[in-house]
Parts: structure tokens; C-alpha cells; sequence
């Protein structure tokens, strides 16, 4: 555990992608994998090549999804680094798929909340083939991840364009999510989103609340100070104000690293694995549906 405190201390102080990357892979490491059937390597979308990997409980049927957009600040990460996340959440009954999508400046932001859409059609079509039932889809993401979930979950356009509406999710799980972040503190960003207050209006899922998104969660630590927790009070005001459900839950202490490693290698730190199953159990209860088929022999490589 030392070893992995002085790894995690790299990993948050300098950024850097190789610390990082040594940090995940230690933590992947040491995760438990009992009892979880991964699928890996799965192309999602064959015109640019662009996979996820899939992490399931043994010998489920009908379990909830959950398909995870990794953080990384739009530029950064790789969804094997996020192997931990998709096995703690398998080991809790859930169908995890954790989906890579095009950075920038590959693609600016219509590319990579595409690349997201196709990734929740993907999951929506194949959920059955894993043991999941696609009627309990939840998108979920940490950081520009957790803003990548919110704009499926909250502007219609992204997922009409693949036959969906927000309404086909059962929830929004934002882990210290970016949702609302204008003016703009990096230079990327105008790159990224756009220059203009016109398109940078359109990057903002507080500005696509509209009282037909599905219900969220909205997870902040409140030591945090790369996504300030004004942004998840700032959409779970809006949510409110819409009427729609919204839970927002708040950790004394918790940094924007700790609260998503509170899902895996720190859980004991807060109960933040605990709010994230509680949360989509009552959304299961609420909308019970028995799952429409065995699941199947899966063509992917299993490892």
C-alpha cells in the first residue's frame, strides 16, 4: 500500500501520461479479478477503429449497464488503464464496458461525443450478449468523461443521430463530471469547444437540461480543484428547477483523484461505490423488467 500511496502521489502531481499509466497499471494489478468475465477489444465502430472492453459477473442474466468514458481532460487515456473500474463494478452485478473514444486534437468535440453515442448504441444492441439488460443502461464518467456522459444524457442531438434519446437511459452517474465550466481556463479548449460564446454554449450539458433527461447522480468531492464542486451543484440546481431526479452527494476531504479511486484501490475512504449501487438499484426497482434473453456466446477475446 505504501507502494501504491507514493505511485498515486506521482500520478496526481505531475500528470504525466507514463506516471500515470505506471499508477493504473499497478492498481489493475492489484484489483481483484474473481469472479469477472472480461471481454476485451471489442471495435464498436469499424470506420475508426475505436474499441471498448466489456466486464461482466459470472453467470448473470439481466444485470444493469454501465457503459464508463475514462477522464483525461479531452486529450488523454486509454481504456485498459480503467480495467480496476470495470471489475469493481462487475464484482457489485453490474455489466461494465469501458469505451475508448478520439481525443483531441484528433477530433474536437462533435468527434469524441459521437464516438460516446456509438459506444451507448453499441451497448444498447449487444447488452443481452454479456448477461446485461439494455432496458438499465446507465451511462457513467469521471471528469471530461463525466461530461461526455452528461452531453449523451442531456442534449438530444448526440444520440438521435444513432437511433436513441436521452429518455433510453435509465440514469447519468457523473463522477466529478465537468458540466458546466465556462469561461474557459485552457487554451485547448477554444480549439476543442469552440471560440465563440455561440459554440461554447453548446458545450455545456447545464445548458440542455430541459425536464427530459434521465435521472443522475452527481458525485463531487469537495477538496477538489480541477472540476470545482459548483459545477455538480450548478446541474443538480437545474435538474431541480426542471423537476427532474437528481441526487448530489458531497465528500469532505476528496480531491478530483480520490473520489474516483474511492471506487476501486480506496473504497474504504468514502462510500462511494456503495452511492453508485444504491443509486442504480432503486432506478432497477423503480422500472423493473425481466431480461429478454439469455445471454449468448460472446465472439470477443476473453481474458
Amino acid at each position: 500500500m505504501r507502494f501504491l500511496a507514493l505511485l498515486f502521489a506521482c500520478a496526481c502531481l505531475t500528470g504525466l501520461a507514463g506516471c500515470r499509466a505506471t499508477f493504473l497499471g499497478a492498481v489493475n494489478a492489484i484489483q481483484p479479478s474473481e469472479g469477472v468475465i472480461a471481454h476485451r477489444d471489442i471495435v464498436f465502430d469499424t470506420e475508426h477503429g475505436i474499441a471498448l472492453d466489456v466486464y461482466s459477473p459470472e453467470h448473470v442474466v439481466g444485470a444493469p449497464v454501465v457503459v464508463y468514458f475514462y477522464g483525461g481532460d479531452w486529450q488523454r487515456g486509454r481504456r485498459q488503464w480503467y480495467r480496476w473500474v470495470g471489475e469493481a463494478l462487475a464484482r457489485q452485478g453490474v455489466v461494465a464496458m469501458i469505451a475508448d473514444y478520439r481525443p483531441w486534437p484528433t477530433v474536437r468535440m462533435d468527434g469524441f461525443l459521437m464516438d460516446g453515442a456509438h459506444a451507448v448504441a453499441w451497448a444498447r444492441q449487444h447488452a443481452v450478449d454479456y448477461g446485461g439488460d439494455p432496458t438499465h443502461l446507465f451511462v457513467m464518467g469521471h471528469s471530461s468523461g463525466g461530461h461526455i456522459a452528461a452531453m449523451l444524457a442531456t442534449d438530444k442531438r448526440w444520440l438521435a443521430q444513432v437511433g436513441m434519446k436521452p429518455r433510453d437511459l435509465a440514469g447519468l452517474i457523473g463522477v466529478a463530471g465537468a458540466f458546466d465550466f465556462i469561461p474557459f481556463d485552457e487554451p485547448a479548449y477554444a480549439d476543442m469547444f469552440g471560440a465563440t460564446p455561440e459554440e461554447q454554449a453548446r458545450s455545456q450539458p447545464i445548458n440542455f437540461v430541459d425536464g427530459d433527461e434521465p435521472p443522475a447522480l452527481l458525485l463531487q468531492g469537495e477538496a477538489d480543484t480541477v472540476v470545482y464542486p459548483i459545477e455538480a451543484i450548478s446541474l443538480e440546481g437545474r435538474y431541480r428547477q426542471m423537476g427532474e431526479p437528481v441526487e448530489l452527494k458531497l465528500y469532505p476531504g476528496l480531491g478530483h483523484e480520490k473520489l474516483v479511486f474511492a471506487l476501486g484501490p480506496l473504497h474504504r475512504i468514502a462510500p462511494v461505490m456503495d452511492d453508485v449501487m444504491h443509486f442504480i438499484h432503486a432506478r432497477v426497482a423503480q422500472y423493473p423488467r425481466p431480461s429478454l434473453l439469455p445471454p449468448r456466446a460472446a465472439s470477443s477475446t476473453s481474458g
